[in-house]
């Protein structure tokens, strides 16, 4: 009876509006969800409400409520309920927090702090770039590719963009140098920059969200992880028009708005179970990484529809060590407009953008079980100042495929950003798997199959140059069918071997 009387007690409740204490609408607090009303003070009250008073849920309800810039607290869930909207607002002076520009959502030096439900939040894009001007490659990028002038170019359209942007607000959602942080469920879409970036944050849980951001938008990642720690992301769907997983190690040159240049190192980070797609890298490592990363994992990922698979690049005097890549399937191929990316399906380089530092090491990254079908070939490019160190590949499958686009973007290798620009953009001849300046290289169980691919730039089926204790075990494939100087192994200017192949198929030159 007690029991009966309790039940009915919460539903008399719940149907004359009373919320539990710890539960704090936005409607509450003014906010209006007609789409138009801009509700920044509104939802902030709320949220500063909630945390003055030892935290809990701010709830958006359902419907569509236009926002700026909002800072969420320490112990604040911000709950977006099945079928409401957090939309950003069209005007670009609605995105200023105590005079800096920033983007929809910030989280600076918060504890306890998550983004939940089913709901969505809109970064209304659509207001932020010329939708019908493509963005070019400067002629600067242009001097050394096979194509020159006619470089991934497109005879009418703007072809697979990117388009150019206008002034926009910056990361719509970012949490800095946060502690305990969980995004769970939500749907974030439309993003006019990066859709969902960490900084300097330790603990971090993201599970089971949907990034939408339009293919056709320059600098929209989906998740960026900079220079934070123990790190899970697991089972979700990004679509993004730059890089979809993003993680590096920043220390310096980074002046984004809300990143404070705290030098951390990036490690121990998990990613599982998510579909990818993206017209940069569906998983990009490094780049600018002042900072070491170490330890990460990757496992059971689709790439598909993408510029470039998975991209590791040392760049600075942080290392990029341990690393898995298990049960991978990888689907990449040539994009017209300036995107960063040739094609490759997985990409290691070592060369360096910052003049004066010492540069850091790229070693011990296993891949195992990995599925590609790819329009260039794999790329493990280290230089002679710093030679790539202990990298395995265990069951390799590798369909090459031809691409409509050759003519006017095959034959290239772009290492883009680099401090020579001989090494942005250049022409090179493509080899399925391609290496230089290695040690310890392992290729276990590889087969490579070609499609018709008549280009005179498509070459070996493996060549290794410049090398130190390399093994090739179990390779079954060929060199180019059309290129009738191709071998299945070209090795090069190394020392301490072993191949199991036909003598036949290997051309040796400068080994011992």
């Amino acid at each position: 009876m007690k029991l009966l009387c309790s039940s009915l007690l919460i539903l008399f409740l719940i149907s004359s509006g009373y919320t539990q204490p710890w539960h704090y609408s936005i409607q509450d607090y003014g906010a209006v969800g007609d789409g138009r009303t801009l509700n920044t003070r509104a939802i902030q009250a709320a949220i500063d409400d909630c945390a003055q008073h030892g935290g809990g849920q701010v709830v958006i309800p359902t419907a569509v409520f236009v926002t700026g810039t909002i800072q969420l607290r320490s112990n604040v869930n911000l709950s977006l309920q099945n079928g409401a909207v957090l939309k950003g607002s069209s005007n670009l002076a609605d995105y200023v927090l105590n005079g800096t520009r920033l983007g929809l959502i910030y989280a600076y030096q918060a504890e306890n702090v998550a983004i939940t439900g089913l709901g969505t939040i809109d970064g209304n894009d659509e207001v932020f770039f010329v939708w019908d001007q493509a963005k070019k490659i400067g002629e600067a990028g242009l001097k050394f590719v096979r194509q020159k002038d006619h470089f991934r170019q497109v005879t009418t359209g703007i072809g697979d963009g990117p388009v150019v942007p206008k002034e926009r607000p910056f990361q719509m959602v970012i949490f800095s140098e946060c502690k305990n942080v969980t995004v769970r469920d939500v749907k974030l879409v439309n993003s006019p920059f990066w859709t969902l970036h960490f900084a300097d944050c330790v603990g971090v849980i993201v599970s089971g969200i949907k990034i939408w951001a339009d293919l056709l938008a320059p600098n929209a990642d989906g998740i960026d992880v900079t220079s934070c720690s123990n790190v899970l992301i697991s089972d979700c769907d990004i679509r993004s028009g730059d890089d979809c997983i993003a993680i590096t190690g920043y220390s310096h040159h980074f002046d984004l708005p809300g990143y404070h240049n705290i030098r951390h190192d990036s490690e121990n980070i998990n990613v599982a179970n998510c579909n990818l797609v993206s017209r940069s890298s569906g998983i990009r490592i490094g780049g600018l990484d002042q900072n070491s990363m170490r330890n990460y994992n990757f496992t059971n990922i689709n790439i598909t529809n993408s510029n470039r698979g998975v991209g590791l690049f040392l760049r600075d005097e942080g290392s990029i060590e341990n690393m898995t890549f298990t049960n991978l399937i990888i689907q990449t191929r040539l994009h017209t407009g300036d995107w960063w990316g040739q094609g490759e399906p997985i990409h290691l380089s070592a060369i360096r953008v910052t003049p004066v530092v010492k540069l850091g090491k790229l070693k011990n990254i296993k891949f195992s079980n990995i599925i590609c079908q790819g329009e260039n070939g794999i790329i493990i490019y280290g230089s002679e100042e710093r030679a790539i160190e202990d990298v395995t590949f265990t069951g390799l499958t590798f369909l090459f495929t031809n691409s409509p686009l050759n003519d006017i973007a095959g034959g290239n290798i772009d290492l883009r950003p680099v401090l020579d620009e001989r090494y942005q953009l250049f022409a090179h001849d493509i080899p399925a798997f391609y290496a230089q300046y290695v040690q310890g290289l392992t290729i276990e169980d590889f087969r490579l199959d070609w499609q018709s691919v008549p280009q005179s730039f498509f070459t070996h089926g493996i060549e290794i140059d410049h090398f130190h204790d390399l093994r090739i075990r179990d390779f079954r494939g060929s060199g180019a069918p059309s290129h009738a100087g191709s071998y299945p192994i070209v090795i090069r200017n190394g020392e301490h071997y072993f191949i199991n192949a036909p003598s036949d198929w290997i051309f040796k030159q400068d080994v011992k």
